[in-house]
């Protein structure tokens, strides 16, 4: 199987340079781009279950339009249809989940903003290999980074 390249696909302005790397890793070792959309956990409140399941629909509906967003760029970049992947919950126990499921998930690739690190590279530089739940490689990519630099080391 080929190696997977695991990204987090969230509204950060620094997301699509982890999209970049991971989609030209991808190409150049003959691997496949996996993006990962987290939705938030739903309310358990009972007396609001209609509206809940309704917004549960529309966030939905929302990551699925996100993933399809990006695909067709990953696709063209990795030069292979990438793994399209929505989760609810944390972001962590999520990662966990859907790298736990995977074996051929090898590398995790985040990208970070020039300000503080978000709470996923945070959290990545906190807990080392506990993070995923297994031993994986995390690439952290800087957001500022522009294509070109990102093609000379992908």
């Amino acid at each position: 199987m080929p190696r997977k390249f695991l990204v987090v696909v969230d509204d950060s302005p620094e997301f699509e340079a982890a999209l970049l790397y991971a989609a030209r890793r991808a190409r150049s070792t003959g691997g496949r781009v996996v993006m990962l959309r987290i939705i938030p956990p739903a309310a358990s409140d009972a007396h609001w279950a209609g509206v809940r399941e309704e917004i549960e629909r529309q966030t939905r509906a929302e990551a699925e339009a996100t993933l399809n967003k990006w695909a067709g760029d990953a696709a063209e970049r990795s030069g292979s249809t990438p793994m399209l992947l929505i989760e609810r919950g944390e972001p962590q126990n999520c990662i966990r989940k859907v790298v736990g499921e995977d074996p051929d998930i090898k590398i995790l690739v985040l990208a970070a903003g020039s300000a503080a690190p978000g709470p996923l590279v945070a959290a990545v530089v906190k807990q080392g290999a506990a993070f995923t739940g297994r031993k994986l490689p995390v690439t952290i990519v800087p957001g500022e980074l522009t294509e070109k630099e990102i093609e000379d080391l992908a």
